[in-house]
């Protein structure tokens, strides 16, 4: 764990989606495996399939097959609405997390490199949409983590500095995206990502399971 330098309080937690709020590791290697064996008519190792996850997923197809990427996402798309709902988990304590942060005070918003609207379903499958001001999503910004554009866009759209927030996130691309923001880099240990990749990103803070996320939020104002 690295030394926390923010001075000034915590008033927005910012959540990564998949990996962090819900458990998405099983479809979303499903969903990989289908689309690259349909459309290439074979499926790299596991490995490869989920080392990008956490940045768009046009971006991982591009670098999968350049030729067939817009292929790869239509099919990997369709497979995927197909089994959401049943391959998509909850992870225990999340619920009792939000919970807690909002009873005191806390707000909240996600911020994922999924569409918006998939991040929607995501979130209402578990009945936690009511917990977030808003969804920042891929389709709503130019540039994408691991770019810190889209924790700007967040904090700008929930009139905070960027120093006023952390980034739960479970993948290297969450950590450089908070880093670069001046957000407070907070790694989800429950996620697709070792400690050790997210340590190498640079995450300055690390959790291992959600239930501590209200503790460490008072802990950091408590010395602000």
């Amino acid at each position: 764990m690295k030394n926390n330098q923010n001075t000034r309080p915590i008033e927005v937690v910012l959540f990564d989606l998949d990996g962090t709020l819900v458990d998405t590791a099983a479809l979303i290697l499903a969903s990989f495996r289908y689309a690259t064996q349909k459309v290439l008519g074979y499926s790299p190792p596991d490995e490869q399939l989920t080392d990008m996850v956490g940045i768009p997923l046009d971006y991982q197809m591009r670098v999968i097959s350049p030729k067939h990427a817009d292929e790869l996402v239509r099919v990997y798309r369709e497979h995927n609405s197909i089994v959401h709902d049943e391959l998509i988990k909850y992870f225990p304590g999340t619920r009792e997390a939000l919970d807690t942060l909002q009873a005191e005070g806390m707000r909240m918003a996600v911020v994922t490199s999924k569409r918006r609207e998939v991040a929607a379903r995501g979130l209402s499958r578990f009945n936690l949409s009511d917990y977030f001001e808003l969804v920042i999503g891929s389709n709503d910004t130019d540039k994408h983590k691991p770019d810190p554009e889209p924790l700007l866009l967040a904090a700008e759209r929930m009139s905070v500095s960027a120093d006023q927030t952390i980034y739960l996130g479970d993948s290297p691309y969450d950590m450089e995206a908070a880093r670069a923001a001046g957000s407070i880099a907070v790694a989800a240990l429950w996620g697709m990502f070792s400690r050790e990749r997210l340590r190498a990103a640079d995450a300055q803070m690390e959790l291992t399971q959600i239930e501590e996320l209200p503790n460490l939020v008072r802990n950091l104002n408590r010395i602000c």
